[in-house]
């Protein structure tokens, strides 16, 4: 059997000891490799162009290109690609602009070294990384939205229902996974939940699928 691949990352920080103490992280890892490390949003979309890597891990803040405009500008050139922020801010307006650029998640740098590797494998499944505590604050202080759930929302939590990822999802309804995590979030804000398990649950709870 011919041995998988290793996930190649791409590294965006402008602080030369984050860029190392999470490199080494990952290096660490089986089936991981550091492939490259950018100290900016700009130098990141020029790296991630020519490196193709499978996932990128980008700081929110890096000067005059941020971690989310850096994020559309990749996933536009290299659309294979899984971004992960990766910052020590948990401002709700920051993880939605990230999540709606098209980020796979976003992951706080206070993470261990397990949750980083950990989030790197989801990513790299086509899954939304969120790290615990920024799910239940972005989650808890959108939970009155009292609007219903759209038909497509409803069509996006059926196939969350049958087990296929965002990326199948987006397939199989002709979106990008971008507008999937937009659909699921909207979705979780509306049902009160945190997660895709939940929503599919209440939704089917409240006769939302059937």
């Amino acid at each position: 059997m011919a041995e998988a691949m290793p996930i190649r990352v791409l590294l965006a920080d402008d602080h030369p000891v984050v860029r190392e103490g999470l490199s080494a992280m990952l290096e660490s890892a089986e089936g991981i490799t550091v492939v490259g490390q950018a100290v900016s949003g700009e130098e990141a979309v020029v790296q991630a162009a020519a490196l193709r890597p499978d996932i990128a891990l980008l700081d929110l803040r890096m000067g005059r290109m941020d971690g989310v405009e850096a994020t559309g500008q990749i996933l536009r050139q290299v659309p294979g690609c899984k971004v992960v922020i990766v910052t020590t801010y948990e401002d709700d307006a920051d993880i939605l602009r990230a999540v709606e650029a098209g980020a796979a998640g976003y992951l706080l740098k206070g993470s261990s070294r397990q949750e980083l590797i950990d989030a790197v494998h989801t990513a790299a499944r086509g899954e939304t990384v969120l790290t615990p505590s920024l799910a239940g604050k972005l989650f808890r202080s959108r939970v009155a939205d009292p609007s219903p759930l759209s038909g497509r929302e409803c069509e996006v939590l059926r196939l969350v229902g049958r087990g296929l990822t965002n990326a199948e999802i987006g397939a199989e309804l002709f979106v990008s996974e971008a507008t999937v995590k937009t659909y699921l979030l909207r979705s979780f804000r509306k049902l009160g939940v945190s997660d895709r398990t939940a929503a599919v649950m209440t939704a089917m709870e409240r006769g939302l699928l059937s």
